[in-house]
């Protein structure tokens, strides 16, 4: 059956969401209005947004879950979403994770806090299927030289080489860096093993006078600061 367009009859022509952000601009749109742009119809009964409300609901309103999810997931769970509704908004918010990030690099911005960092790695870790450790070598002053993958492994544990992490940053003549990687359960609290390579890491820098200035775990559900949550110093 083809699907029903958006009309006046699902949505008041003053409150639809392309005239909303015409008028008003784009930022003056819910998520749920952004969302309904980017499926364009609804189902038979329901309008767009109001689909668009019903899958917020189902994640706490939080799109970071949907972010954990592939499209065959979303498809299954969610009626009348259809592959090409479900590829245009895990592209979309792909495209918005990859643009906060790249924003803070073309502005050269210092990353001088656990959100900055967040912000800036989690299109990088946040929905993938297996576990990830990255460094982020900075400058003295805290702006970015690059993220270098270090590991990659799998669900629960990931083979770090810390000699890899010391050679990169030598490489690159970076003197701070930062540690991060990811828990696809979405478990924010570090295990022993995850302090423990941290304080060898953190040691074995300090003696080629490097930084580590922080290790953020990161998942679907937000991220955890070993330096916010006192497991490291505050540099």
């Amino acid at each position: 059956m083809k699907e029903p367009k958006l009309t006046d009859t699902v949505l008041p022509e003053n409150l639809q969401p392309r005239e909303k952000a015409l008028a008003l601009g784009i930022k003056s749109l819910r998520d749920a209005e952004l969302m309904a742009i980017l499926f364009g119809t609804g189902i038979q009964g329901k309008g767009v947004v109001a689909l668009c409300d019903e899958i917020l609901e189902d994640n706490k309103r939080h799109l970071s879950l949907l972010t954990s999810m592939r499209p065959d997931e979303v498809i299954a769970r969610y009626k009348g979403v259809g592959l090409a509704k479900a590829l245009t908004l895990l592209a979309a918010l792909e495209l918005g994770s990859r643009a906060a990030a790249d924003a803070i690099a073309v502005s050269n911005r210092p990353i001088m806090n656990s959100e900055m960092a967040h912000e800036f790695m989690k299109s990088k870790l946040v929905g993938l299927d297996h576990e990830e450790f990255w460094i982020l070598l900075m400058r003295q002053n805290h702006t970015v030289i690059r993220a270098y993958n270090v590991a990659r492994g799998g669900f629960n544990a990931t083979a770090v080489d810390i000699k890899v992490i010391l050679s990169e940053a030598l490489m690159a003549k970076s003197p701070v860096m930062m540690l991060f990687h990811n828990h696809p359960s979405g478990a924010l609290i570090p295990s022993a093993q995850d302090k423990a390579l941290t304080q060898k890491i953190v040691s074995a820098a300090g003696l080629l006078d490097i930084r580590v200035v922080d290790h953020i775990i990161i998942s679907h559900l937000g991220f955890y600061s070993f330096v916010d949550n006192g497991v490291m110093p505050r540099p």
